[in-house]
């Protein structure tokens, strides 16, 4: 009877163990860099995954990203390997308890004592690999939460300003297929594609194991090194006179692609269901936010029936397609458990009649089922794991999707503008049509001093509005040059119902300016011109100020930031719309009265903002427009 041995020398594990790390994480990460090159280079998704964050990985500024995905990387190789120790403590555990077993059952008391040995030794070596196991999965949750998060800034901040960048916010309407809720791709779609653990967003509890990423490559080597430990323990059967050699590990490979490839087939659907899925929600969202901030008009006109039948038309949709995701979905699932179940039960069985036999021992047993059971999970990782990717793969659809666009938006042409040496404006061969090529504006060429004020007139539809959205540059149908002042808000564009920041009233007064840019002492006594006295002592109060002002005050709080700003140029669209006559005459007034030097364009349908200018521009329809002073015909364009 044989005295219990160690499955492996522990002695010489820590430099042994030293030496795997360095060498699979090596291979590990050539062959990660060596994938994942030909993904970003041949696959749609990688080009697309690329074209998304490739800048977060390239230049100078990457280095500390490529030091931590090394450390990140290096740890997946460490639970790596504390697995395969795990089943080696295993091999030994059992083994001890049984020699011990034998040892006591024949009186054999050098036997039992070298198996009561080896158990403690086995749990002494447990305690070890639990500390270091313990350890790192800490270390690894903590890097990689941190890995996550400043990923997410970085590209939140890159889209945020692209979006921004060239007015793609309000331009991308134009082009020809514009992107469904940008403000969700920037907040929920960046967190689940930073996130890399499927479609869902980050949770602080995620590790390398949950993302796809580090769980593909956890996946792989534990399938590489687990395969040569089943290799070692496995044994020929014989079925039907046909001897299979090595059959344990032969076995699992085939059950495993046989079940890999059916699964795909399975879930391919799903990287289409899932894309439609958040779009289809997206959609039913901004209609309920958009319900809620025009309650007021749609409770003055009694639609709640209209909004109830287009609300539940959208919902309709997110429920059909639903059913078709959660149909593919419980199929996907369904297989995935079938086929999962009954594999647990084969190493028993062709092991069994060799640990009968005695051609080895208890813990060869254990060895082996814990190694058919790691390459059984570790492959069935890409099975199991297809849904996951299907809703990655969609979320990276979304977040490209606005890169695309925003791509889009600046291709598109707009007026090409021009600083002007004294201050003034001058406008030179500007055109503007409609988006089905109807010309609004032709060939429109003029110039306004320092000090000068033009009102724009012409019938509703003959284009006043989209002239001044040429003249911001956020109209795309228009040619022509616009020389203007180009300092920092130098120029001003008003539309005519002002926006309203978040924020305190301090931020919404000092907009475009940053919240204490301007004295509060200057904020109030702007307030107090512009007939706001009552809010001068409630600049700290943070409310929805959309909400709590009334468009007459919101058009004062306007004219207020004009006051501020003091731009050499500013236009105006229908800015005291909501206002009396009294008002609208008292803060014209006092704009000619602060900014003298101001030149001062209006857009108005009605006849008592002409008095407050000296010069008006007629548009007259089908391009046509006239130029002259207030009240004279002026020269007509030809």
């Amino acid at each position: 009877m044989d005295t219990f041995t160690p499955s492996i020398d522990w002695s010489n594990e820590v430099a042994g163990s030293l030496w795997w790390l360095a060498e699979a994480w090596t291979i590990s990460g050539a062959g990660l860099l060596a994938v994942g090159t030909l993904i970003a280079r041949y696959t749609t998704w990688g080009r697309q995954f690329w074209e998304v964050t490739g800048g977060y990985f390239k230049g100078h500024d990457s280095i500390p990203v490529w030091g931590r995905l090394a450390l990140l990387l290096m740890l997946v190789m460490v639970a790596v390997r504390i697995n395969i120790l795990l089943s080696y403590y295993s091999n030994d555990l059992y083994t001890a308890l049984q020699v011990a077993f034998e040892g006591a059952a024949s009186g054999n008391m050098r036997v039992r004592n070298s198996g009561i040995h080896g158990f403690w030794m086995a749990i002494a070596t447990f305690a070890v690999l639990a500390v270091i196991y313990t350890t790192r999965a800490v270390v690894d949750q903590f890097l990689m939460q941190e890995f996550i998060i400043r990923w997410r800034v970085w590209l939140t901040h890159r889209l945020m300003g692209d979006w921004l960048g060239d007015r793609a916010y309000y331009r991308g309407q134009f082009i020809d297929h514009p992107i469904d809720n940008p403000d969700q791709r920037i907040q929920q779609d960046i967190d689940a594609f930073t996130a890399c653990s499927g479609g869902m967003a980050n949770i602080p509890a995620n590790g390398t194991a949950k993302t796809l990423l580090f769980g593909a490559v956890q996946a792989a080597v534990s399938v590489v090194s687990f395969a040569a430990i089943l290799w070692d323990l496995s044994f020929p059967i014989t079925v039907a006179s046909l001897q299979i050699p090595r059959a344990l590990f032969w076995i699992v490979i085939a059950y495993i692609t046989f079940a890999t490839v059916v699964a795909f087939w399975i879930g391919r659907p799903l990287i289409r269901l899932s894309f439609r899925n958040e779009k289809l929600n997206a959609v039913f969202r901004y209609a309920l936010v958009r319900l809620r901030d025009a309650g007021e008009a749609v409770g003055f006109y009694r639609g709640e029936r209209a909004e109830s039948v287009e609300l539940n038309g959208r919902f309709a949709g997110v429920i059909t397609n639903y059913r078709g995701y959660l149909r593919r979905s419980v199929a996907f699932t369904g297989f995935n458990v079938a086929v999962s179940q009954p594999i647990g039960l084969l190493p028993f069985l062709i092991q069994a009649p060799h640990l009968f036999a005695g051609s080895f021992k208890l813990g060869y047993v254990m060895q082996s089922t814990q190694a058919f059971g790691t390459v059984h999970d570790s492959l069935s990782f890409f099975r199991n794991a297809y849904d996951l990717f299907a809703s990655y793969r969609a979320s990276i659809l979304r977040v490209h999707g606005l890169v695309d666009s925003n791509a889009k938006t600046r291709a598109l042409p707009k007026l090409h503008t021009a600083p002007s040496v004294d201050g003034s404006v001058e406008l030179d061969e500007v055109e503007v049509r409609t988006p089905d090529g109807l010309q609004l504006v032709e060939r429109l060429s003029m110039r306004l001093a320092p000090g000068d004020s033009m009102v724009i007139v012409g019938r509703s539809g003959s284009g006043k509005t989209t002239l001044l959205r040429s003249l911001a540059q956020l109209w795309p149908f228009t040619s022509g040059t616009l020389r203007r002042p180009s300092q920092d808000n130098a120029t001003m564009f008003l539309s005519q119902l002002p926006y309203v920041p978040l924020g305190n009233l301090r931020a919404v007064v000092s907009y475009p300016a940053a919240e204490g840019d301007i004295a509060d002492r200057r904020l109030r006594d702007v307030l107090a011109k512009v007939a706001l006295a009552h809010l001068r002592d409630r600049l700290d109060q943070v409310q929805d100020w959309a909400k709590v002002l009334s468009p007459g005050e919101q058009q004062r709080i306007a004219f207020a930031r004009i006051l501020l700003t003091r731009p050499r140029a500013v236009f105006l669209d229908e800015a005291t719309s909501a206002l009396d006559p009294g008002l609208e005459y008292s803060l014209y007034q006092l704009l000619r009265t602060e900014l003298p030097e101001t030149v001062v364009v209006s857009v108005s349908h009605r006849n008592t903002v002409e008095p407050h200018h000296e010069q008006q521009l007629a548009l007259l329809g089908g391009g046509a427009w006239r130029v002259g002073k207030v009240g004279e015909r002026g020269s007509m364009s030809t």
